[in-house]
């Protein structure tokens, strides 16, 4: 009986893992709700920015590859400004939110994740790594982010869309 127990509860966790692994996500947070939050609680109307070849170049030097949309889409509140940003983590796409106050990094948030590992990479103790971050001149973060070992690539992705974020709130018109 014990060993049939076993078995099936061995079968159970192969099918949840399976499971998560094909097409699972984790939903922390609507960004609709996110923006609202951000913003005092109100959702004002989205606002979209045209990437010029220009941007598009200086976002390529940020993320290291190619960046395919033509335009992002951005939510302004006073000196506040809100993206949502999605990136590659080993398969599948991280959406991260990003809250920019005055060229430095108000809030990171992982609204919506998709990996089947690396889901550390939402945890409140590596996000509070980005409060206050600024984008250098060179592209980089003016601080070093410490990884998480066995979330190499989700570190990476939301320290690259970090620094795109910060990239754009220097592009948005005021």
């Amino acid at each position: 009986m014990g060993t049939r127990r076993g078995t099936t509860l061995m079968l159970v966790g192969m099918c949840l893992h399976a499971g998560s692994a094909l097409g699972g996500q984790t939903v922390y947070q609507k960004p609709s709700e996110f923006i609202a939050e951000a913003c005092g609680g109100k959702l004002p109307p989205a606002r979209a920015l045209r990437l010029t070849p220009a941007r598009q170049a200086r976002i390529k030097r940020l993320l290291g590859r190619e960046y395919r949309p033509s335009t992002v889409r951005y939510w302004k509140s006073g000196p506040t400004t809100v993206v949502i940003l999605d990136e590659i983590g080993k398969t599948e796409p991280i959406t991260t939110g990003f809250v920019v106050e005055n060229g430095r990094l108000e809030r990171v948030k992982i609204l919506i994740y998709r990996e089947s590992h690396g889901s550390e990479v939402s945890r409140p103790s590596f996000m509070t790594q980005f409060r206050d971050a600024r984008l250098r001149s060179d592209g980089r973060l003016d601080r070093r982010i410490d990884g998480i070992a066995g979330a190499t690539l989700s570190v990476r992705a939301v320290t690259k869309l970090a620094r795109v974020a910060l990239y754009l709130d220097q592009v948005i018109p005021k």
